[in-house]
């Protein structure tokens, strides 16, 4: 688990690679769908952090122009905006909607109302170390769940932002923003666009350093912290600036969170 890679972010705590045993485990082999999840709030009347808040973060390219110019931005990343009335329902702010996107992955949800979810079905979230090596599909160190190379013989096999980031979007790759959730072929283990298309909470707190000398055994991260793990990277993410869309690759939120980037797949066992 874990890499060195030269491509990596160890500031992040990518590595040092190490050995991990894990227990069995059922994870689902794609993230939960717009219509899972409305299947969910129909029956539990679930009002997601999001609604609650009144925003959420939406890329600042599916904005009308004067929404775009209106909205609040996030200093540090001024292609976010704050978008009043953005929701899972309303994944572009209002007048949009998942009307032609059911079997798309949810997004603006945060780390609890995955919780919730998962408390309703029956399921968990995955812990990191269960996310990587599904992830992984069989592979040993590999930089893709289908190997080293991005884009093996010219083919795209996730979905990331093609052109240059945050400017042009080419979707070379067949999609602008999120795709259906089993979009391009599953690696080893059946699990689709575990790199790319939308990062995808885990059950650990987040930190750089824990699994230094953290357990080797069934590790589920600190006790305690301020952020949940998020992993594989999404549909915004460019080499130029955020090649998380690696295995290996971490990244973190708050558990209030949420952005149209954002979801989740479920785990069991």
């Amino acid at each position: 688990m874990g890499t060195d890679d030269a491509e990596g972010f160890p500031a992040d705590g990518e590595g040092p690679v190490r050995e991990i045993k894990l227990g069995p485990f059922r994870i689902d082999p794609t993230t939960v769908t717009n219509a899972q999840f409305a299947t969910f709030v129909k029956a539990t009347g679930h009002v997601t952090d999001a609604e609650r808040f009144g925003f959420s973060f939406v890329f600042e390219g599916f904005l009308p122009p004067q929404h775009a110019r209106q909205a609040q931005r996030v200093q540090a990343a001024p292609w976010w905006a704050a978008v009043p009335g953005a929701d899972w329902r309303h994944p572009h702010g209002p007048g949009s909607d998942v009307g032609r996107l059911q079997n798309h992955p949810v997004v603006h949800v945060s780390w609890h109302d995955a919780s919730a979810y998962c408390d309703w079905s029956g399921t968990r979230l995955p812990t990191e170390a269960e996310w990587e090596y599904a992830a992984r599909g069989g592979l040993e160190q590999a930089r893709y769940p289908w190997g080293d190379e991005l884009t093996p013989a010219g083919r795209h096999l996730c979905n990331i932002w093609q052109g240059e980031f945050p400017t042009r979007n080419t979707a070379a790759d067949g999609h602008l923003g999120t795709a259906p959730v089993k979009s391009y072929r599953p690696n080893g283990y059946g699990l689709y666009n575990v790199a790319g298309n939308v990062w995808e909470w885990c059950a650990d707190w987040f930190s750089v350093d824990f699994h230094v000398t953290g357990p080797r055994v069934d590790p589920a991260g600190p006790a305690d912290g301020t952020a949940r793990v998020m992993r594989g990277g999404s549909h915004m993410c460019h080499a130029s600036y955020c090649n998380r869309y690696r295995i290996a690759a971490r990244s973190s939120n708050t558990p209030d969170s949420s952005a149209g980037n954002i979801g989740f797949r479920v785990a069991a066992g």
